[in-house]
């Protein structure tokens, strides 16, 4: 199942509805990225209104940590040319109940100390690299085949899964708050499955596959429709 489509049109986003027998509650996953063009956000904002609840990603508070990890991004929308831009819904002006069970800053910067100091180093090192290179790159990264993801591990996951610097990335970007939003998810239907609502769950795309997966093995939440949103035409 693609999450992330690319093709000569542009890019697209999948927004996946997900049901199972015997509950009301229903799930609308919104795959994130970073940036994007303008159309693409207010296109999911205006469906994040029709929500009753929305369950969104976002490490709280601010830290020089973050920051720097973030840059790889937030360079693209300086080069105005690109016509893209950061994620700029403002959330909780949607008025619709929000919960966001995402780690803090200083539950990242413990995940961080765990990673072995010759990663943590080079990671330093590439930052600055990466940053420069999507400032040059532009909207060549967002309309590429790399940016596909589908609920399956590519090949080239499977070629690095077993690599002890992707693994110890892997468990402080993914992992652990991968577990989080799960954990939140379980507790809804446990507490709310016979309540006809939707559930709107706003996270990054590079987080769907395993939030799918996790509803499907726990609680035998399926993708029942798709509804794809264009992130950047091309």
């Amino acid at each position: 199942m693609q999450i992330i489509e690319h093709s000569i049109i542009g890019t697209r986003s999948a927004v996946l509805r997900l049901r199972r027998p015997g509950s009301q509650l229903q799930f609308v996953l919104f795959p994130m990225l970073h940036v994007a063009s303008p159309e693409f956000y207010a296109a999911v904002a205006q469906r994040l209104r029709q929500c009753d609840l929305l369950i969104v990603e976002g490490i709280g508070g601010r830290s020089v940590l973050t920051w720097a990890i973030t840059l790889t991004y937030r360079v693209l929308p300086a080069n105005k040319r690109s016509g893209l831009v950061a994620d700029n819904i403002k959330y909780r002006s949607l008025g619709v109940e929000l919960i966001n069970p995402d780690v803090t800053t200083a539950e990242f910067a413990q995940g961080w100390r765990a990673v072995p100091l010759r990663y943590r180093l080079l990671m330093w090192c590439v930052i600055p690299i990466v940053a420069v290179a999507q400032f040059l790159g532009s909207t060549r990264r967002l309309l590429s085949p790399e940016v596909e993801l589908n609920d399956l591990p590519s090949a080239k996951d499977e070629m690095y899964s077993d690599d002890e610097f992707t693994g110890h990335f892997e468990r402080t970007f993914g992992g652990d708050r991968d577990e989080r939003v799960l954990a939140t998810l379980s507790e809804l239907i446990r507490t709310r499955s016979s309540e006809r609502i939707d559930v709107a769950v706003v996270y990054g795309a590079g987080h769907v596959p395993a939030i799918v997966r996790g509803l499907a093995d726990r609680h035998g939440y399926r993708p029942r429709t798709a509804e794809w949103l264009t992130v950047l035409n091309a």
